[in-house]
């Protein structure tokens, strides 16, 4: 499925955050629990992430997954989507996040504790 790009943020972090709105993978994706301080994320099982400039891709268990025209969604911090890929890169994958609706970008530290929070750490797929 097509993820709408505006309702899409790609925020530059140490590990990069992808933020969804109004998903069809929101009812897939586990209740979000933030990792231990100074902890990697574990990774979600059976999920998997490609970034790249034109299209990320975030493909699900079964047929859950979605594609992200990428080149037109919105970053949030400096750099660009070139950064956001490479930080991916670097970091292993993206903390994935679904919520009913998307916030703004002041509401983006108090996101993880949000009861309708969904998503977790998404590895990169194998080339």
């Amino acid at each position: 499925m097509l993820q709408p790009p505006e309702s899409t943020l790609f925020v530059r972090a140490t590990v990069p955050v992808l933020v969804l709105a109004d998903s069809p993978l929101h009812d897939a994706l586990p209740p979000y629990a933030p990792p231990a301080p100074l902890t990697q994320p574990l990774a979600l099982s059976g999920w998997g992430l490609v970034p790249r400039l034109t299209l990320c891709v975030v493909d699900g268990p079964g047929e859950h997954g979605v594609m992200i025209p990428s080149f037109v969604a919105p970053v949030v911090g400096e750099g660009t989507l070139a950064d956001w890929c490479a930080d991916a890169e670097r970091a292993g994958g993206a903390i994935v996040l679904s919520t009913p609706e998307l916030p703004l970008p002041t509401d983006l530290p108090a996101l993880p504790d949000f009861p309708t929070t969904r998503g977790g750490f998404v590895p990169l797929l194998a080339a």
